[in-house]
């Protein structure tokens, strides 16, 4: 349970830093939201899109796959979540190098800025998550190794020689369906016979 909660607070805060870098300057003082998401298949252009046809969108559908990730307890889908969102921004990066022709990092403010580190964080984030998380079905298998560590049961009342495991047959096992015959009790020494003449 520590381990959910942990890993699922850790993927959470990545996706919200992943949604929230496009509104911060990635390169030159210019918003990662002002970016077309065709500009990263087709190279950096000037065009300034809307809100949704920026890499905004792409962020924030990562963000609620992480969401549903951790209402499922899926470290998939919060990996997958991660490396869209890492992967988008170094398409970005790639497509941003070749637009400038270098990637630089100024005391001025100039070249890559905080977005573009936020966004890589919080992917990060989201894949240490993944990691972090226990995977759905982990406290199943616990259980199921608990339940092959149990020692054998004792058997019922209708099948009492089958123990031990051994299958070796118990006292009362019985050769023959009919009851067992009872000697006949003891009743003293034998009656002398009339007939027989007595001992010299």
């Amino acid at each position: 349970m520590i381990r959910y909660i942990l890993g699922s607070t850790v993927a959470l805060a990545g996706a919200a830093a992943a949604v929230l870098s496009p509104f911060r300057d990635w390169y030159d003082g210019r918003l990662g939201r002002q970016y077309r998401i065709a500009d990263l298949f087709n190279g950096i252009s000037g065009a300034r899109p809307g809100l949704w046809g920026s890499i905004w969108l792409p962020l924030l559908f990562a963000a609620a796959v992480t969401v549903v990730g951790v209402w499922l307890r899926s470290r998939l889908l919060v990996a997958c979540a991660g490396v869209v969102v890492l992967g988008f921004t170094v398409l970005w990066m790639v497509r941003q190098g070749q637009a400038t022709g270098s990637l630089t990092v100024a005391a001025n403010g100039s070249g890559l800025q905080v977005g573009v580190a936020t966004a890589a964080v919080g992917g990060a984030l989201m894949l240490l998550g993944a990691a972090v998380m226990p995977g759905r079905w982990a406290g199943h298998g616990r259980l199921e190794r608990v339940d092959r560590k149990r020692p054998y049961a004792a058997p019922g009342s209708d099948d009492p020689d089958t123990w031990p495991p051994t299958q070796e047959p118990g006292p009362s096992v019985q050769t023959s369906p009919l009851p067992e015959p009872e000697a006949d009790p003891y009743t003293g020494p034998e009656p002398p016979d009339p007939r027989r003449p007595p001992d010299p």
